[in-house]
């Protein structure tokens, strides 16, 4: 992706976070911009700082969960551009913080529904337009927890390593194929989103108790690791796709983390013990 200049971009969760600048970071470069998320409002908001920019994007809602709205979304953006050049699947929840003992099913069901299939049906619902284009780009959303995994928090862990795993299969697949699209891969570390906060507030919404022990570890996780504004994380992942890297770590943190596991992959679970204790007081 040597230009974004006049591309088509397709930008999942773009309702607030890294989702909403990757949207006005893609306008600013130049692409048309198709914007969705769950959050009407958030979602509304992004378009009134596109149209602030002269930029008309294609707004929709969208719950990336489900296949059949997936599946329309993709054909109603075509038909409006009449060509899609980007994916950035970039929707995704956090929520589970329990030890695997503890974790419902429930929990586990609606975050995998989200950040791994919400992956896979935004993937393969534009991946054949993406191939026609010519010149076509996924670029699928991991974690630093899709390097490294932390206790009582199985359930955003699983479906971000899935998500690697997902992601570097079909880089492998397009490679082998000859077809022109890339793929790349981005592990943010702590950016300044509610990401946090949402989690607790949906896991609410459902009627699921909250402990004590659970708010304060989401206070610790906003204060203490929460550094990289979105816009520098957004600036980063569209300079990482435009040189075409397969991989992008976003911060020092993630930077760290995959030296961490690859340099001590005996000991790092032992080191990130220690490093849950000193940031979330023995949680």
């Amino acid at each position: 992706m040597s230009s974004f200049d006049g591309r088509v971009a397709v930008v999942t969760g773009a309702g607030s976070g890294i989702g909403r600048e990757l949207a006005i970071g893609l306008a600013l470069r130049g692409s048309r911009v198709a914007i969705s998320d769950v959050d009407d409002e958030g979602l509304d908001g992004t378009a009134e700082r596109l149209a602030a920019l002269n930029a008309e994007p294609h707004v929709e809602l969208l719950d990336v969960s489900d296949r059949t709205a997936v599946q329309a979304y993709a054909s109603s953006v075509v038909a409006h551009y009449g060509v899609v050049h980007q994916i950035y699947n970039n929707a995704g929840v956090a929520g589970g913080a329990a030890p695997v003992i503890d974790c419902d099913y429930d929990t586990y069901e609606r975050i995998i529904a989200i950040n791994l299939w919400g992956v896979i049906h935004g993937t393969k619902e534009f991946l054949p337009h993406l191939i026609e284009s010519g010149d076509g780009h996924v670029v699928n959303i991991s974690s630093l927890n899709g390097i490294m995994a932390q206790a009582s928090m199985s359930a955003y862990c699983t479906t971000k390593f899935a998500v690697r795993g997902f992601t570097e299969s079909l880089r492998a697949e397009m490679l082998a194929a000859g077809h022109p699209v890339q793929v790349t891969l981005v592990h943010p570390g702590g950016i300044k989103t509610n990401i946090a906060t949402a989690a607790i507030t949906e896991a609410e919404k459902t009627g699921a108790e909250i402990t004590e022990q659970q708010r304060q570890r989401a206070e610790a996780y906003n204060k203490k690791l929460l550094k990289m504004s979105p816009q520098q994380a957004a600036r980063i992942i569209l300079d990482g796709v435009q040189a075409n890297r397969s991989r992008v770590l976003v911060g020092k943190d993630a930077k760290g983390v995959d030296a961490l596991v690859r340099l001590t992959p005996r000991y790092y679970t032992k080191l990130v013990m220690f490093w849950d204790r000193r940031t979330f007081g023995g949680s």
